[in-house]
């Protein structure tokens, strides 16, 4: 039972690492992608200050980033809910394991 115990606890470790590593990428591409919205923005400041550029150019660029937003959102949304639900299996891991050591000390007390 300990060892099966353990190795969950081990699992349920890995893919709570895995998941900080994805909310990492995730963040890192959110803030380039926030690099390319602002660059977005001066642009369409540009346009309406009256400078020559590419209307369909400039609405490509800001669809792009919106689309790339909305999955990198995705993601991140994904990894937060398998980090908290890998956090609430350690708790729970770490219950039985307080259970277990509970009855190991009652156990020994007995004998």
């Amino acid at each position: 039972f300990v060892q099966r115990t353990e190795w969950s606890l081990h699992v349920m470790t890995q893919r709570a690492l895995e998941a900080e590593s994805n909310v990492e990428k995730l963040k890192q591409e959110i803030f380039i992608l926030q690099g390319d919205l602002e660059s977005s923005k001066a642009e369409n400041e540009d346009l309406r200050a009256g400078q020559t550029t590419d209307l369909g150019a400039v609405k490509h660029i800001i669809d792009f980033a919106l689309q790339s937003l909305h999955k990198i959102i995705t993601g991140t949304n994904w990894s937060i809910k398998q980090l908290t639900s890998g956090a609430e299996s350690l708790h729970i891991v770490a219950e039985v394991l307080k259970s277990t050591g509970k009855i190991s000390e009652v156990e020994a007390e007995k004998e």
